[in-house]
């Protein structure tokens, strides 16, 4: 077993990576709770937003910032339209034939990225002007672009639980995942409801595309399947609860990274997400079983 100080490293960057699973994992179960829809391309969005940035920085020489507007952009709107296009008919669907469906939306992108850009001409060149400055916690070193990757999930996760219980919008999108049609029988505008949880939804996905790409890799299939951790965070909590979704986030990124300097076993890490989703879904389970048992149920 490693010693303490060989694991130090890897908790800001864990702590970091859960906090943008949990950015992703909160936009999956707002428009899950919205739509019904669990949105699998979420990464292939993400992944494709941070590619188009990175052409325009490298190839076009565009601005940084207006690079990576134009990638949250692409994800809004790229959402934005297979919502408007395909969630009408997908709508009384069962929930896996919705999931199927963004599925092959995420192959569709995952080809084209495929096509348009060779593995051998990327670069990594998705900075940000905080990855050069941080600060220490003990002998830890801390870079704020670490800091803000959690903290915007954390705001994330806050706001959307707000947004959920206050607004007429929020309202809307809870009313809509109990019963589409009497919602859309006490006058609530379903379609403008669902248009804006898959844009919000949308615009989520391209900001955790440019976040993983500089926090991991700028590679297309990687941030494609980065959608595992994000779907394995939403599954633990049911895609219900955000507050449990943002933990159960940054528990999977913390827990894959300690991983790492452990030898025997660094080799599994990417079952990670598969271990602790199948894990607290036992758990979960086992606890419904055992309050029916006392009900009197069983």
């Amino acid at each position: 077993m490693p010693s303490w100080s060989s694991f130090e490293p890897f908790i800001p960057i864990g702590v970091a990576l859960g906090g943008v699973y949990a950015l992703s994992s909160v936009g999956m179960v707002v428009l899950y709770r919205a739509t019904g829809v669990l949105n699998l391309a979420y990464g292939a969005i993400g992944a494709m937003g941070a590619m188009i940035s990175w052409s325009m920085i490298t190839n076009a020489g565009v601005p940084s910032g207006w690079a990576y507007a134009v990638a949250v952009a692409f994800g809004g709107f790229s959402t934005l339209l297979y919502g408007m296009i395909f969630g009408p008919a997908l709508a009384a669907r069962d929930p896996l034939v919705k999931a199927v469906a963004t599925l092959g939306f995420a192959l569709i992108l995952l080809g084209l990225m495929t096509v348009l850009w060779s593995n051998s001409d990327i670069t990594r060149s998705i900075y940000l002007p905080t990855d050069n400055s941080g600060f220490n916690v003990g002998a830890i070193p801390v870079e704020w672009t670490q800091v803000i990757a959690f903290g915007f999930g954390l705001v994330i996760a806050v706001g959307a639980t707000i947004f959920l219980r206050v607004t007429k919008i929020g309202t809307a999108m809870r009313a809509l995942a109990d019963d589409r049609e009497i919602t859309a029988s006490l006058g609530v505008p379903v379609r403008r409801v669902e248009a804006a949880a898959w844009f919000g939804s949308g615009i989520i996905a391209g900001a955790t595309g440019l976040l993983l790409a500089d926090l991991d890799t700028l590679d297309p299939t990687t941030l494609t399947f980065l959608v595992i951790f994000t779907v394995a965070a939403a599954l633990i909590a049911r895609l219900r609860s955000i507050t449990l979704t943002f933990v159960a986030a940054v528990v999977i990124g913390l827990v894959d990274n300690l991983i790492t300097p452990i030898n025997s076993i660094t080799n599994y890490r990417d079952m990670t997400p598969f271990v602790l989703a199948i894990v607290a879904l036992l758990f979960f389970a086992r606890g419904r079983q055992y309050s029916f048992a006392r009900g009197g149920i069983r």
